[in-house]
């Protein structure tokens, strides 16, 4: 099946949302009610006119921005501590139960304070998301770390390479798929919580909108903000960080 959808030109992963798709439209028409459930096909219009007066672009935007900065910060400082910790023992066991700690830490609970200590601003929405991401980051190029060839670094040390060469010709290849995947994964995770942080203390932002079509029980905006969004990460996820896994994953399969 999957060698003939995608010799007619229909990848495997359109007919599985085509299908998704199909559920919605059957769920809509068994519910029979438009304000609970709307079918795909009346989301056409609300979606066109949002569209049309920039109120969709200008929200997207502002909640990809804030994906964008958090996912930036939360990768270098993760990278950093997860690669730190993994190669020195008295680090990992100093900052373990910092770790344990923050992992465990309810997202809710980050974003509220932070709003309190800093402020209803973008500068709050930004670390919350950060620090809830960090942790994750943190964890799996700890674990990458501990994988390292040590082979390939005494190698390195006796053909007397510098510290910034090993790390970026034996080091950083070998993490680039721990980065990779805790990159996937943690795009993720990081526009979930933007879209609560949005919801709980912005004025901007698909989570900004959710909310206030939430308190008029628009269920059709609110699905057509949502799924805008999630269209926007699919592609993102699709065009960039799945070519960008399979190209770092390459050479574990040569």
């Amino acid at each position: 099946m999957s060698a003939g959808a995608q010799s007619r030109g229909l990848p495997v992963p359109v007919l599985s949302l085509a299908a998704l798709v199909l559920v919605w439209a059957v769920a809509a028409l068994l519910t029979r009610d438009t304000q609970l459930l709307p079918a795909p096909w009346q989301l056409v219009v609300p979606f066109r006119d949002e569209l049309l007066s920039g109120a969709l672009l200008y929200h997207l935007g502002m909640t990809l921005w804030r994906v964008g900065c958090a996912f930036v910060i939360a990768m270098c400082i993760g990278v950093a501590l997860g690669l730190a910790m993994g190669r020195s023992a008295g680090l990992d066991r100093w900052f373990d139960p910092w770790l344990v700690v923050f992992l465990n830490l309810p997202a809710l609970v980050v974003i509220v304070l932070c709003y309190l200590w800093i402020g209803l601003t973008d500068v709050a929405a930004v670390l919350a998301v950060s620090l809830n991401k960090i942790p994750f980051v943190t964890s799996v190029l700890r674990e990458g770390a501990r994988a390292l060839d040590p082979g390939l670094d005494a190698m390195a040390r006796v053909y007397g390479m510098s510290r910034r060469a090993r790390l970026r010709h034996v080091v950083l290849p070998q993490l680039a798929p721990f980065i990779a995947g805790a990159a996937r994964s943690g795009v993720a995770l990081i526009w979930k919580i933007v879209l609560v942080v949005e919801f709980l203390g912005r004025s901007s932002g698909v989570g900004f909108q959710i909310h206030m079509y939430f308190q008029l029980f628009d269920v059709g905006m609110v699905l057509v903000y949502a799924l805008s969004f999630i269209a926007v990460m699919l592609a993102v996820e699709w065009a960039v960080l799945q070519p960008w896994e399979r190209r770092v994953r390459r050479w574990r399969n040569a």
